[in-house]
């Protein structure tokens, strides 16, 4: 009898297991297709940035009902993981090799208007020696802290805020333009900045939209998206555009905007390099963003290290034509 009790706790105990293992299957498959489908509405496109999450978690539980031969499980799971595949894998393949001689290091970073470990960014800055610098949450205080750069970095243009949205530049080279528009319809500031090398003028945009959070401020980032894209096409020359655009490299709207700009993400060939939320590694996406020109090359993009922001920085070594 004791035998039997005993069988039975685990025969309860395993289809609880596997109970478990088909409802956290289901979700997984619910969000990567749903996701893939329609992101237009502005809940749904929150869990639109979550591919390669989706793709791990798809191949534990398809390991998991592999292993525990429940078929259909694993097969609705297969169909999971060639989806978010599809949207992950090119990332990593897709790169061109840059093959211009000239190197242009450019360092940006959202900095976080509260964060007040100063001496982390200027120690970054000085470990990677950037060109053009590019800082994102750039308030009075920032302004005041960062001063030492102008010794080595004269050429500079800032538009400094007490909320998130104040922007900054710092250049080694001479730039022959630098001024910002308010972007509509909230007025950010977007920064534009111009330089020659090796006689191609090259333009930088700097811009951060509003975060997503809510249909007003889905609309308000949209539409800036939609006022940067009109002024990166209509731009001479050549283009890079850098920013914390709040959206990832899935989202469909970010993929508008990117076509509008006929802009290229640097990233391509590099792989995701989440940015943020440092605070929440596993929930990692990837909302901070260079974009180049077609002919501007890519010698190498990665992700600097923590500098107290909830933002990971980004180190770009770019190729003009």
């Amino acid at each position: 009898m004791a035998t039997s009790s005993r069988s039975e706790r685990v025969k309860r105990g395993s289809v609880t297991f596997d109970g478990l293992l088909q409802v956290a299957a289901i979700l997984t498959v619910v969000f990567s297709v749903l996701t893939a489908i329609d992101t237009r509405q502005h809940y749904i496109e929150l869990f639109s940035h979550f591919r390669l999450q989706y793709l791990v978690v798809s191949l534990l539980l398809l390991i998991a009902c592999a292993v525990r031969r429940r078929n259909f499980c694993a097969l609705i799971l297969a169909v999971s993981v060639a989806v978010n595949a599809s949207y992950v894998v090119p990332w990593y393949a897709d790169g061109e090799a840059a093959t211009g001689e000239t190197r242009l290091r450019l360092l940006y970073a959202n900095v976080l208007s509260t964060n007040r470990d100063h001496e982390r960014v200027l120690e970054l800055i000085n470990s990677e020696q950037p060109d053009i610098i590019f800082l994102q949450e750039i308030t009075p205080h920032w302004l005041e802290a960062l001063q030492a750069l102008q010794a080595d970095y004269p050429f500079d243009y800032s538009v400094p805020r007490e909320d998130n949205f104040g922007i900054a530049v710092w250049s080694r080279l001479p730039l022959s333009a630098a001024s910002h528009i308010d972007s509509p319809p909230l007025g950010y500031p977007t920064i534009l900045a111009s330089t020659t090398i090796g006689g191609v003028e090259i333009t930088f945009i700097s811009t951060h939209p509003m975060i997503p959070l809510g249909g007003a401020n889905f609309a308000a980032r949209n539409q800036q998206f939609l006022a940067v894209s009109e002024l990166a096409a209509q731009t001479r020359g050549e283009v890079i555009l850098l920013g914390d655009l709040n959206a990832s490299i899935w989202d469909r709207h970010y993929l508008n905007f990117e076509d509008a700009t006929g802009l290229k993400n640097a990233r391509r060939g590099y792989g995701i390099l989440p940015t943020w939320p440092t605070f929440m590694p596993p929930a990692m996406i990837p909302i901070d963003h260079v974009l180049v020109s077609e002919r501007v090359g890519i010698a190498d993009i990665r992700t600097g290290p923590r500098i107290g922001s909830d933002h990971l920085p980004l180190v770009v070594t770019v190729t003009p034509p």
